[in-house]
């Protein structure tokens, strides 16, 4: 779910065309097999990847906020189609205008906590995630890197899949929003306290 939340459109291609040569099988089939309700929705739209490329639209960006609070704090129960229709198919510059102009609607309430307040279980955090990469994805990954080595042991998976994913596109930054997240330690550090040996070493190493 979180994969497949937080991918760039190329991305999400170069994941179906992996998957169909490692497995012989259609991602896009497997997951709406596997998944009801709107979480398959959500994921199946997602793995269409029908993701507008264009600018933002300033008049349409007002009509989607509204929408969207029709959709959800406007009415009793949330219609989740206009949230998936919305949120998988504009473009990320749209959307955070479309983020704006909700906020003003919605008399200062964010997109976040009407998506808290309105949804529950993994259809909520599957839209939570896509909105939070759209307003900033560095600080959403700094966030989700420090969840997975805070507390006790360590999301080894998460850690790994993170590190070795964005460490050629946008790591520098999103250890400088690490640092904001961690209370001033940095991703290097939280690593060292959290890991030993060659895997800590191989780490380090990632992080550049």
């Amino acid at each position: 779910k979180a994969v497949v939340s937080t991918q760039s459109t190329g991305d999400i291609a170069a994941i179906k065309d992996a998957y169909r040569t490692k497995y012989k099988k259609d991602l896009e089939s497997d997951v709406a097999g596997d998944t009801s309700g709107s979480l398959k929705h959500v994921l199946v739209a997602l793995i269409q990847g029908n993701r507008s490329e264009n600018g933002v639209d300033h008049t349409q960006a007002i009509s989607d906020a509204q929408e969207l609070y029709d959709a959800g704090k406007a009415r009793w129960g949330t219609n989740e189609s206009a949230f998936n229709k919305i949120l998988v198919s504009r473009s990320p510059k749209h959307l955070k205008r479309v983020f704006n102009e909700y906020r003003n609607i919605a008399n200062g309430e964010d997109i976040e906590t009407a998506i808290k307040s309105e949804m529950s279980g993994d259809t909520k955090d599957a839209f939570l995630a896509l909105v939070r990469v759209i307003k900033d994805a560095e600080l959403y990954f700094a966030e989700q890197l420090h969840k997975s080595m805070k507390g006790l042991g360590t999301n080894d998976d998460k850690l790994i899949r993170l590190l070795v994913w964005r460490c050629e596109i946008d790591l520098d930054e999103i250890k400088t929003c690490f640092k904001l997240v961690a209370k001033g330690e940095t991703l290097e550090e939280f690593i060292s306290g959290d890991c030993s040996g060659d895997y800590k070493r191989a780490l380090l190493t990632l992080c550049g």
